[in-house]
């Protein structure tokens, strides 16, 4: 499965390198909104397919039950699993929230914390975007441990995720299944619920009902922290952040951007020197149509609306 498409296309390119066939399901809404990232992924020999499809039995509930509906991460990986189960010479290689991805993604904090050491210094915050919170918990965590021992009690680690999918900020810490139909085992983390379906923002790497059960678990126990922002609010960044480094940001990536950029403020206002660190999870080639949508006043907001039992 994938949202945003980076670790679709990461499967794509090197399953061709390995002979190996690839399916995507790529949820229906970035399918939609991402169609060079689709392109890539099927020039590198995927096939790739708007989830939900009528392929998988999870697939063809959900689309019985809601003909337009948007698509999740939930339901994709519902679909993909199904998809290996029931097939014995396919294997389902999942790229966010379980603890074996949050370790392999520790490489990204592992460097930065060396970089710092040659500098012989010390981030003071930290922050990066959270859907299924790999990419951030391969930053944090190798700071975090730092924190645990007491060696760094003020360190700030914030997860960032959009207003429209807030986990963190408004969800239940509690067991629930980690995709929309139930296939997978019962994971400890911050959900609103594995049926919850988010509107179709164009961060859809962070689209997703749940997350890492680790990042989960620190951020209960107060090591880490979180923010939710709008749309309209992490686009903002995303145009300061370009039109300043000349870089284009993933919409993910702005979720980060702006936290920073509030924290800069408020240290200037306070008159405080900050070392402020924030993961640039993705470029923005592919988001163009939404920056388009931005610069023509077309983003919604993305409010979150609670499924009610």
């Amino acid at each position: 499965e994938t949202g945003a498409g980076q670790w679709g296309s990461a499967l794509a390119f090197s399953t061709q390198l390995f002979g190996l066939a690839c399916r995507v399901y790529m949820v229906k809404c970035s399918y939609d909104q991402k169609p060079y990232r689709r392109i890539l992924m099927q020039t590198w020999g995927a096939e790739v397919y708007p989830s939900p499809t009528t392929l998988t039995n999870a697939g063809r509930e959900i689309l019985k039950k809601d003909p337009d509906t948007t698509g999740s991460l939930g339901i994709s990986i519902s679909e993909a699993v199904e998809d290996a189960a029931t097939h014995d010479n396919t294997n389902y290689a999942l790229g966010s929230v379980l603890n074996h991805v949050v370790l392999h993604q520790t490489v990204i904090g592992l460097e930065l914390k060396k970089q710092f050491e040659l500098l012989e210094k010390y981030p003071d915050i930290i922050c990066g975007c959270v859907g299924g919170g790999s990419n951030f918990s391969g930053t944090a965590f190798p700071f975090i441990r730092d924190k645990i021992q007491d060696k760094k009690p003020d360190l700030k680690v914030v997860s960032v995720e959009p207003l429209a999918c807030p986990t963190l900020t408004k969800g239940e810490y509690r067991y629930d299944y980690g995709d929309t139909a139930g296939l997978t085992p019962l994971l400890k983390m911050y959900t609103l619920g594995h049926d919850f379906i988010p509107s179709a923002i164009h961060a859809g790497g962070l689209r997703y009902h749940g997350d890492s059960p680790l990042l989960s678990k620190l951020t209960k126990d107060g090591y880490m922290d979180a923010l939710a922002y709008t749309q309209q609010e992490i686009f903002e960044a995303a145009m300061l952040f370009t039109r300043t480094e000349g870089l284009i940001p993933a919409p993910e990536s702005a979720h980060a951007i702006r936290a920073a950029i509030d924290f800069a403020k408020i240290a200037k206002k306070k008159n405080e020197k900050k070392i402020i660190v924030f993961t640039n999870s993705g470029h923005g080639h592919f988001d163009l149509g939404a920056y388009d949508d931005y610069l023509h006043k077309k983003i919604p907001n993305g409010e979150y609306h609670k499924i009610n039992p």
